[in-house]
């Protein structure tokens, strides 16, 4: 059995270290993060006990140095690893460099991880084989990283004649997110359910199954909202998952906590990958069965016996991903400061505080909202409503978007699918912006000006503010009265300061709180930008400019096109490569590319002027 672990580095950042650190915090062990410089003032390097730079690598290559890592655990004192999820949480090396140190691996042994670290190695223990030659009568097929996950390295071909750039995408992309560019085909099946089940396992020879969780609601292969356990399942299949679940975690001597992935359609269960290590939702198994995942697992790495049989599910438990980024804007991922994030009422699991930068290198998760309850409609409608409660200040979210979906017929019926987002984004994205919050934000501006002559005795011109609301530039007027504060609309201002604006229309009185941080102003869950009464003429771009979304690096341009080209509408012209995903920058109208900025391997900020396409008249 293995001494009692004292000192845990946590070979990862952000969110899921504060959460590692969190439980480690409970048990009395001492905490040692790893950063970047991007990250040398993160919350996770905050709130652990010590902290050790990773120098010279780039920013999003830090947490990939494995004999970084391992030097700054000796260095520290440290004497256990905890990999957390992704980075190197599945790397075979790294675990056998820990353990090589002479320090405890928190995780699976490095032999169970290699059989399982290849998704293609991983169908052929489970004497399954992915595509050789694809023919039409193949299609839909998905093309995966064979290493990796989160979505990246992943492209849906419908078309053959997509296959090669799909695959050459798929592989760039690969490589970029985890150093391995091999990737493989696999039949695509349309209209199926991300279901999983969670493992634990220990070196006594137990296997325990936690029941199951469902990840259907994706974008970009990339999990949104998850829930435990899931629903709508026949107890024969619920039965045959855990099963499956169990030959894979004994097939490889597994030791840990794991996840084993399936596809669900209809009545029938199609193996997608073994996840050896914590995965970003075990969140929902924890609230179902009412244990600390984490716990077990340093328990485990300390060769203690998992006693007794599995603990019993009790309710459900919803999960929802909050993340910085635009979904009406293909999903753009969204940096600035975070002013405010507080979503009461239910657990939290985040890498951030008030004021921190949500920067370009990682992933734009911000947070983890999980709401239980003793039913799935309980626990549904609590969390919609946390979040819609919830002060979300800074960079654009998908706040909007999980309420939403939370309380979509489709998902609380439980009859979603993979294809959720490829159906109802449109809808989902479409809702007008409340058309109250500019008034607000106007009057909050506003208020105490009356107070210094802002009125007359006659009627005059009104005062004018002009505000950005979803992407369209809206003028509020408002007139300073002997009363007060009055609209031209006729809406009635019951109150209005600085923090909260009270309007009366057609007899409904609403509540608004508002807060500003520079030009940007929060009207409840609204999001607006302040304009100058005057707009800056440097500011403004030519009809067909394409900007840059978000901060990136310029990864390609489209082959052979240089200015004078004629290009079609949406048409690619570049692509930007931020937080390990690559963005494609289309034509947005069919033309001539008049401008052509882009350089690859170029850094650009948000906004850049990157090419125009010239309207063909």
């Amino acid at each position: 059995m293995t001494s009692m672990i004292t000192s845990v580095l946590v070979a990862n950042r952000g969110e899921i270290a504060c959460r590692i650190f969190r439980t480690c915090g409970e048990l009395g062990i001492r905490t040692v993060a790893v950063h970047s410089d991007a990250d040398a003032n993160a919350l996770h390097t905050r709130v652990a006990d010590t902290a050790v730079r990773l120098p010279g690598a780039a920013p999003a290559e830090t947490y990939l140095r494995g004999d970084l890592i391992v030097k700054a655990a000796v260095a520290a004192g440290a004497d256990a690893v905890h990999p957390g999820y992704g980075f190197l949480s599945e790397n075979a090396d790294f675990a056998r460099a820990v353990l090589d140190a002479g320090l405890v691996w928190i995780g699976p042994p490095p032999e169970a991880i290699e059989a399982m670290a290849s998704k293609t190695r991983a169908k052929e223990l489970m004497g399954l084989e992915p595509l050789g030659e694809v023919s039409a009568a193949d299609l839909p097929v998905l093309v995966k990283a064979a290493a990796g996950g989160g979505g990246r390295g992943m492209r849906i071909v419908r078309r053959l004649e997509e296959l090669s750039a799909a695959l050459e995408g798929a592989r760039a992309e690969a490589a970029s997110a985890f150093g391995d560019g091999e990737v493989f085909v696999e039949p695509y099946i349309e209209n199926g359910r991300h279901v999983e089940v969670q493992v634990l396992a220990d070196t006594h020879g137990t296997v325990w199954t936690l029941g199951t969780r469902d990840c259907s609601l994706q974008r970009r292969h990339q999990k949104v909202i998850e829930e435990a356990p899931a629903p709508g399942l026949s107890q024969g299949l619920e039965e045959e998952l855990r099963t499956l679940a169990v030959r894979a975690a004994r097939a490889v001597s597994y030791v840990g906590a794991g996840t084993v992935e399936f596809l669900v359609a209809g009545d029938k269960a199609h193996f997608l990958e073994m996840n050896t290590r914590l995965q970003v939702e075990h969140p929902v198994t924890e609230a179902v069965f009412g244990v600390d995942l984490v716990a077990l697992q340093i328990a485990v790495a300390e060769g203690q016996p998992l006693a007794g049989s599995p603990p019993h599910a009790r309710g459900h438990a919803v999960e929802a991903r909050l993340y910085a980024e635009d979904p009406a804007r293909d999903w753009a991922p969204q940096t600035g400061t975070l002013h405010r994030l507080a979503v009461p009422g239910v657990r939290l699991d985040t890498g951030y505080e008030d004021g921190d930068e949500i920067g370009v290198h990682y992933d734009p998760m911000l947070a983890k909202a999980v709401a239980h309850a003793p039913t799935r409609a309980q626990a549904i409608r609590r969390l919609a409503g946390a979040l819609e409660r919830a002060t979300i200040h800074g960079p654009t979210t998908n706040r909007s978007l999980l309420v939403d979906s939370l309380r979509h017929e489709e998902f609380t019926t439980a009859a979603m699918d993979t294809a959720f987002y490829d159906r109802h984004l449109t809808s989902l994205t479409s809702a007008p912006p409340d058309p109250y919050a500019p008034l607000a934000a106007a009057l909050a501006d506003a208020h105490g000006r009356s107070r210094f002559g802002g009125w007359r005795n006659v009627p005059s011109q009104p005062q004018v503010k002009r505000y950005e609301l979803a992407g369209e530039e809206i003028e509020v007027r408002y007139r300073h009265t002997r009363e007060g504060l009055e609209t031209v609309d006729g809406t009635r201002v019951v109150h209005a300061d600085a923090g909260l604006v009270v309007l009366e229309a057609d007899g409904v009185r609403r509540r608004f709180e508002v807060s500003r941080h520079g030009d940007e102003v929060y009207v409840g869950p609204t999001a607006l930008k302040a304009l100058p009464r005057f707009p800056d003429p440097r500011t403004q771009h030519a009809p067909g400019s394409l900007l840059a979304p978000m901060p990136g690096t310029v990864v390609k341009i489209a082959d052979g096109l240089a200015a004078g080209a004629k290009v079609e509408a949406g048409e690619p012209i570049v692509w930007l490569e931020a937080m390990k995903m690559q963005h494609r920058i289309s034509a947005p109208v069919a033309g001539t590319l008049s401008v052509l900025h882009a350089v690859v391997g170029a850094q650009v900020a948000v906004g850049a002027l990157l090419a125009v396409v010239e309207e063909d008249q």
